[in-house]
């Protein structure tokens, strides 16, 4: 397949389309305020969130790798930023509103566990009996209840279009007929999404915004290239082995042909830079592809349309399909992972059923919570639940090493850690 270069049609924003959301006609936030005189309802929106105190705990979360292991693999927060910039990309190469998609982007890990996935997997079990876990759903909570810096209101009251792209970037939750969304249909949707729904419409059978289906597009784009990125540094993988995906050999060979013997460190950059421009690309074309396809003019035709508007071409899907299957086999499922995996399970595990026992436990603000709850059962999971998804992963140790004789050591490995920060660029 080969791969494109950088053109300069897609260089210079183009003017603002008809088809994307206009901040001057926001649907507003549930508590009117004031418009700000600087910045727009979206800008403000991604400002707030940038502030909150979730958004910098994702400096100290897992996106794979333990973050002590090496300065130089990602955190939740690396990838966000990153995500951030290629949801900006995208949206002013189709004439979106990038102040909606790059905070939809900031805003889109904000509910995830301490220990990446791990950590919503354990809580989803535990949470089982109580209505799960979704990590979506908590980042709507956090940012319409648990963030608590306004005298006026919980949470951080942005706007129906942030919380709309929020919830739905993924797509649609009900289908036309009300049914759940296929990814729900054994679970149901989460009761946070339900709750805040009956007093706020986000109008859950429609799509969100073009901007949010680019922050969601971003999001793959920067996951896969990322993660790539990461594990051919902890020496999880190598060159040799990311020739079982025709696209990352095809590129390989690319940067092979003018630079032989390159460097290993210049050779992974080289590779993601290309692997990340050849998505953007792709995903513009594409994108304008469809849109001029469907004929749509205004953002109700969007959110009204069957399909996203926003994607990749099929040659595009199916290399990013080969790539999330690679790292699936040869990074997520790799065994020294997933004895990690497995430790800070049991971390996650051990301070639930600890805290849900004796709420005490926990600091005064959130043991006041549970003790107001505690005539449910339910309830009090939920603010175990919240306190716990909240931590950050140093975080969770430290109170597992306060509660409990022995903690789980989280270390890859000596050598691959090692490894990691001798290839690190400044």
């Amino acid at each position: 397949m080969p791969v494109c270069h950088f053109s300069p049609a897609f260089a210079v924003a183009p003017p603002r389309a008809p088809y994307a959301v206009n901040a001057a006609r926001s649907r507003g936030r549930l508590i009117a305020e004031p418009h700000s005189p600087s910045r727009s309802v979206f800008q403000r929106d991604r400002d707030r969130i940038i502030h909150c105190t979730a958004f910098r705990r994702l400096a100290h979360k897992t996106q794979v790798f333990v973050p002590h292991e090496g300065d130089h693999f990602r955190t939740r927060l690396t990838h966000t930023l990153e995500v951030g910039q290629i949801a900006r990309t995208l949206a002013r190469a189709l004439g979106l509103d990038d102040d909606l998609a790059e905070a939809l982007a900031l805003a889109h890990d904000l509910g995830h566990t301490p220990f990446g996935h791990t950590g919503e997997d354990v809580l989803d079990e535990l949470m089982a009996p109580y209505g799960g876990f979704d990590h979506n759903a908590q980042a709507l909570r956090i940012v319409t209840k648990l963030e608590r810096r306004y005298a006026a209101f919980d949470g951080l009251n942005l706007t129906w279009e942030t919380l709309e792209g929020l919830v739905k970037h993924n797509g649609p939750l009900l289908q036309a007929d009300g049914r759940v969304a296929a990814r729900y249909a054994k679970r149901g949707l989460p009761a946070a999404i339900l709750d805040y729904d009956a007093v706020h419409d986000l109008e859950l059978a429609h799509f969100a915004s073009a901007e949010a289906q680019a922050a969601a597009l971003a999001d793959g784009i920067a996951y896969n290239a990322h993660d790539l990125d990461d594990a051919l540094r902890a020496g999880l993988i190598d060159f040799a082995n990311i020739g079982e995906v025709d696209f990352l050999r095809d590129i390989s060979g690319e940067i092979a042909a003018p630079y032989p013997g390159l460097e290993p460190v210049r050779a992974i950059h080289e590779l993601v830079r290309r692997l990340i421009t050849f998505f953007i690309e792709d995903a513009i074309a594409e994108s304008r592809r469809r849109i001029e396809a469907s004929q749509v003019t205004r953002i109700e035709d969007v959110r009204a349309h069957g399909a996203p508007l926003i994607g990749f071409s099929g040659a595009a899907a199916s290399a990013d399909n080969a790539i999330r299957s690679f790292l699936l086999k040869n990074m997520y499922r790799h065994q020294r992972l997933a004895r990690i995996r497995d430790q800070a399970g049991l971390i996650v595990s051990d301070l639930f059923s600890r805290f849900f026992i004796a709420p005490h436990l926990m600091p005064a603000e959130w043991a006041a919570a549970a003790a107001k709850a505690c005539t449910s059962e339910a309830r009090r999971a939920r603010v175990v639940c919240d306190y716990i998804a909240g931590m950050t992963d140093r975080y969770a140790a430290a109170e597992h090493r306060r509660l409990f004789d022995e903690t789980p050591e989280l270390h890859l490995s000596p050598p691959e850690a090692k490894r990691a920060d001798k290839t690190a660029v400044y």
